[in-house]
Order: structure tokens, then C-alpha cells, then sequence
């Protein structure tokens, strides 16, 4: 392990999060010696962030927990264009509209994370369409873009594999590089920020900005990446049968986040109570140290601790309590996910495809159809294999709920009112 003088490089390197850095021994030297200044930029394609995210998020955590001043870039203005990394076809085309509900909808998420405010370490948040929009195609064109090599550009992985694989590439998101370089040197100017951080995949684009901030200003400017995340068994981090993980409790509730980290891999988990909790190292080797059946003790640590990180300590306790009740107890759990219905809708025969749905176990009557067929719907326990069966007053039980199953870790229950 490499010894670093700052604690930021220091946590960072313990914890996991470092794969490729710029001039490692420069930006330590900064970082013990003065406040720096880092970001992170996110586009705002969804109305929710996802587990994919959180690890960016988790960057810039350690970074204020280090002293150190982080900035959220939110891409209101790179949303426009789409960032062509990771993709094989062009992203959808946002309208203005669409980006204006999806940046309210991804900005609660950060204030759980990080300390905002006006003091010299507390984290801002910006929008790259403050100097963007504004931007005279022309002169932009003039002053910056005769910095950028075409021949280069197509090297990059994000262009190349698209181009390997026959994909078409338009010339708006060929532009995307050039505009996330020039975000590092808006905010270098404007927030004296030396640092940009991100996953393996923005390399190239970090790279660029920092080129940029030396040819324009003679600045010295760094990259910090992390690996993209996979599961031990090679699977991508955050995606899941059911879908994306998202960060929004409108759009996951508390109890699945935590069955999804309950659910996670026996060789992930110390891995993961490092990089996604704030467990003192100490705890999270003893916890990383138990073997056999004890290994699901280490995954409701990691579970309870990384879901009280984002929706607050008492969720956390409710989901590991109502888990804890359903898988361990002999009854129902009180704090499982509960979707009203009427007595009304019994009587007439609810269909259990809608009861489904209704109970936020799948988003579609076409994925319940899919539930039901491969045998994972459970009616309070027992397995459906009927698609056009329907629920009664007579499946209530003497609490009047009714509990839906989809696998053996995801539960509500449907209330009748």
C-alpha cells in the first residue's frame, strides 16, 4: 500500500475507491498542504439517481469528510447533448421540460450525502448551463476547439468501440468530450477546482479537461477514477431482474434498498461495507472476517448501515425489523411496503396480475404474467399459477392484509381500507 501524507488519498486508497490517477504524488502533496477543491459531474437523463451513481457520490463524501470542498455538477446543459461512454446507440433527446423535472428530482439525494452551505468546505452544487448556454458556437469553436486532436478523439473507447461495432455516432455526441473539458476549466476558473473525479469510463474526458486547463491557462489540474463496479460474479453493480436501484424513496421504497444490499454477494460484501458505508475499518474487517451462516450477519450490517446513509437511521432500523419479522419470525411484517386497497375491490374479485402491480412488486401486468410463470408469485405463501385468479375478502388475514411475494426476499403487503 502506498503512503500517502494526506487523509484524503488516504481514505480513498484503504477504502478502495482509486484506480487511476493523473499525477498521484502532486495531488497528494496539494491535498496535505491546503483545502482543494474536486467534482463530480451528473447528467440528469432519469428523475432518480441509482446505486451506479452512489459510488460517485460516495467520492465526494470522502472528499468533504477529508476537509476538502466537493462540487456537484449537475449536467443541465450536457443532458442536452448525451455522453456517448457505455452506449451503443445515441441517448434519448431530452426536452428542456423533461431535464427541468429530472434535476428536481436528483437533487434531494445529495443533501443526504454531503453538507452544503456558504463556508469555505461546504459543498456547492452548480449547473453547466450557467456558461453553456451561453456559449457563441463560433468563438467557442475558435478559442477551444482547435485544442482538440480528431485523431485522438477517435482513439478513445467511448468512440472507438462504437465504431468497432458498426454504431452509428452523431456529431452531437462527438461534442460531448469537448464540452465536459471545458466544464473542468469553467470551474477551475470560477471555484479554483484542481481536481475532477468519476468512473474508469471518463478518463479519456478527464484527460481532456485537464490538457485544456494547461494549453488555455497554464494550470496544473488532476484525475481521479474508480473502477466501474461489476459483482464478483461479473454482473454490473446496481441492476437487477427487477430493474434499476434507484436512490429516490418515490421510486424504491427503503425496505427493497435494503433487501438489495441484504442480497448482496458473499465476496462483495467487505468490498462493499467499504466503499458504501462509514463503518470505522476496523469494524468492517471484523464484520469482512466472518465465515459460514455468519456471513448474513456482515450483510444486514452492510444493508442497515448503507440504507441509513440515504434515507435516515429509523428506515434502516424498520427495514431490518420487518425483515427480520418475515424471514425469521412466524408472522407478517408490520413495516413491509403496504399499498391501500378497498373492501370494495375484493368483493368484485381482484385480479392478482393488478394486485401485483399494485403492491409495486412489478411494473407491469406483462412482468407479473412473467412472475407467475416462472413460480415466483406467492399469495400469503402459497404460489399462484393461475394468471386470471383473483383475490377475495376470504385472503385477508385477521389483520386485514394480505401478503404478495415475488422470490424469497421481496414482500408487501396490500391493505384493505
Amino acid at each position: 500500500m502506498v503512503s500517502f501524507k494526506s487523509d484524503f488519498l488516504k481514505t480513498m486508497d484503504e477504502r478502495g475507491y482509486i484506480h487511476q490517477c493523473s499525477d498521484i504524488e502532486a495531488l497528494d502533496e496539494a491535498a496535505s498542504s491546503r483545502t482543494i477543491t474536486a467534482y463530480i459531474g451528473f447528467d440528469c437523463t432519469a428523475p432518480s439517481l441509482h446505486v451506479g451513481n452512489l459510488i460517485g457520490i460516495m467520492m465526494l463524501r470522502r472528499l468533504q469528510q477529508s476537509g476538502h470542498r466537493a462540487i456537484v455538477l449537475i449536467g443541465g446543459g450536457t443532458t442536452r447533448v448525451g455522453d456517448p461512454s457505455g452506449k451503443d446507440n445515441t441517448r434519448q433527446i431530452l426536452s428542456d421540460e423533461q431535464i427541468e423535472r429530472n434535476i428536481a428530482g436528483i437533487r434531494d439525494v445529495f443533501s443526504r450525502f454531503l453538507t452544503f452551505g456558504d463556508g469555505p468546505r461546504d459543498a456547492l452544487m452548480l449547473d453547466n448551463r450557467d456558461w453553456l448556454d451561453d456559449l457563441n458556437y463560433i468563438d467557442f469553436l475558435r478559442d477551444y476547439g482547435r485544442h482538440f486532436s480528431v485523431n485522438r478523439m477517435l482513439g478513445y473507447d467511448s468512440v472507438r468501440l462504437r465504431l468497432e461495432r458498426e454504431q452509428p455516432l452523431s456529431f452531437l455526441e462527438f461534442n460531448y468530450m469537448i464540452f465536459q473539458a471545458y466544464d473542468f476549466l469553467e470551474l477551475a476558473r470560477r471555484q479554483d477546482c484542481i481536481l475532477q473525479m468519476g468512473g474508469s469510463d471518463q478518463w479519456g474526458n478527464i484527460v481532456n479537461g485537464i490538457e485544456l486547463g494547461r494549453r488555455c491557462d497554464g494550470r496544473t489540474l488532476f484525475a481521479l477514477t474508480t473502477e466501474l463496479l461489476t459483482t464478483s460474479s461479473g454482473a454490473k453493480m446496481g441492476k437487477t431482474a427487477e430493474g434499476a436501484v434507484w436512490l429516490s424513496a418515490d421510486m424504491l421504497r427503503p425496505y427493497d434498498y435494503w433487501q438489495f444490499w441484504r442480497n448482496t454477494e458473499d465476496g462483495d460484501v467487505g468490498r462493499f461495507l467499504r466503499l458504501f458505508t462509514d463503518l470505522p475499518m476496523r469494524e468492517i474487517a471484523e464484520a469482512e472476517a466472518l465465515e459460514g451462516r455468519q456471513i448474513n450477519d456482515a450483510k444486514k450490517l452492510l444493508a442497515t448501515e448503507a440504507t441509513a446513509l440515504l434515507h435516515g437511521r429509523a428506515a434502516a432500523r424498520e427495514a431490518a425489523a420487518s425483515a427480520r419479522e418475515t424471514f425469521e419470525g412466524a408472522g407478517i411484517g408490520a413495516r413491509l411496503p403496504t399499498a391501500d386497497i378497498t373492501r370494495d375491490q375484493l368483493e368484485k374479485g381482484l385480479g392478482v396480475l393488478t394486485a401485483c402491480t399494485l403492491a409495486g412488486l412489478a411494473a407491469s401486468n406483462s412482468e407479473a404474467r412473467r412472475h407467475i410463470r416462472g413460480g415466483a408469485l406467492r399469495i400469503n405463501d402459497r404460489p399462484v399459477s393461475d394468471e386470471k385468479a383473483s383475490l377475495s375478502p376470504g385472503d385477508l388475514n385477521a389483520d386485514g392484509v394480505i401478503k404478495l411475494s415475488v422470490g424469497r426476499k421481496r414482500h408487501a403487503l396490500l391493505k384493505a381500507t
